[in-house]
């Protein structure tokens, strides 16, 4: 997959093209990027997808951004799995705010990616202000013959499928709705770093997995399972939070313990899937109650495998 940045020409190749923000690549997006996908193939163009670093919303109001679904890096991984072959990244910063409906058009989807095809969902607005719609984009790209279609939202039992809606219902401690409207389970990729070693000490040892969003969507405990250290996941449970037994004021940490693991992992990269949710994070008397706590959040973890590997696929 390419990736291009800047208002330069980036491509001498005909461009399909969509238009968002992408964050969780959800179904609804998954159905975007399919269509677009199948649409080029058939035009003979290469399928592309436009996003903004940081979201704009992020650039606007860094205290009021919703919180990021995916990292960057997860994005432009799950859109290489979802055939796209082309990502251009849009810096939004102060000057790429102010440009306009159709400088957007001009300089971006017509000179630097050459786009003959473009899909938006039905409710996109961009340029400055947010002028830029639908009929203006169709308009204006007539004169150059682009062609614009709409995709009108997908649902799932009467609710639109939408980054808001994933992000409410991991807030909500809810995964097994956030996994439906995400088709998979909802995830969180990092490198394992140095913690402070509290879990080894505790009889639990943890990966202490870096957190690239602004602030996770969840906290609390987890079942959970790790991709990216064996050929199949492996099982464990994580605490996503700030730890307030042991720390104050403290940043969000995510740490896993892994069922009979024991492996240096140190600097390697991992998926961590958060399964399902097990209770809210709290804070206790003092260590010997932490402990014990554990044990039982693990013995939770546990069962849940157990279960799951009891029961037969539908």
């Amino acid at each position: 997959m390419r990736i291009t940045h800047g208002l330069m020409p980036v491509t001498a190749q005909p461009s399909a093209v969509t238009i968002g923000n992408f964050d969780g690549v959800h179904l609804g997006h998954r159905a975007m990027l399919q269509r677009l996908v199948e649409t080029a193939r058939r035009r003979g163009l290469v399928p592309c997808a436009v996003t903004f670093e940081p979201h704009p919303r992020e650039f606007f109001a860094p205290d009021k951004a919703p919180a990021r679904l995916s990292s960057l890096r997860e994005k432009l991984q799950m859109l290489r799995e979802c055939e796209i072959e082309h990502v251009h990244i849009c810096a939004f910063n102060q000057a790429f705010s102010q440009l306009s409906a159709a400088t957007f058009i001009d300089q971006i989807l017509l000179n630097s990616l050459h786009a003959e095809y473009v899909l938006i969902g039905d409710d996109f607005r961009f340029g400055a202000r947010r002028a830029g719609d639908f009929a203006f984009l169709q308009t204006h790209g007539a004169q150059h013959g682009m062609a614009v279609a709409a995709m009108e939202s997908i649902t799932f039992d009467s609710l639109r499928i939408s980054s808001t809606a994933v992000r409410e219902a991991l807030a909500n401690g809810d995964l097994a709705l956030a996994t439906r409207l995400l088709g998979r389970p909802y995830s969180i990729s990092g490198r394992v770093v140095d913690g402070d070693k509290l879990g080894r000490e505790l009889g639990y040892p943890t990966a202490n997995i870096q957190i690239k969003h602004n602030r996770p969507p969840l906290s609390g405990i987890f079942v959970v399972q790790v991709r990216g250290l064996a050929d199949t996941p492996l099982p464990g449970v994580a605490s996503l939070g700030v730890r307030p037994t042991v720390k104050q004021n403290a940043q969000p940490v995510l740490e896993v313990h892994l069922f009979d693991f024991d492996r240096s992992i140190y600097g390697q990269h991992v998926c961590v899937d958060f399964l399902s949710k097990l209770r809210d994070e709290e804070k206790y008397d003092d260590l010997p109650a932490l402990v014990t706590q554990i044990a039982q959040d693990v013995a939770k973890a546990r069962q849940y495998f157990q279960l799951a590997t009891l029961t037969p696929t539908p």
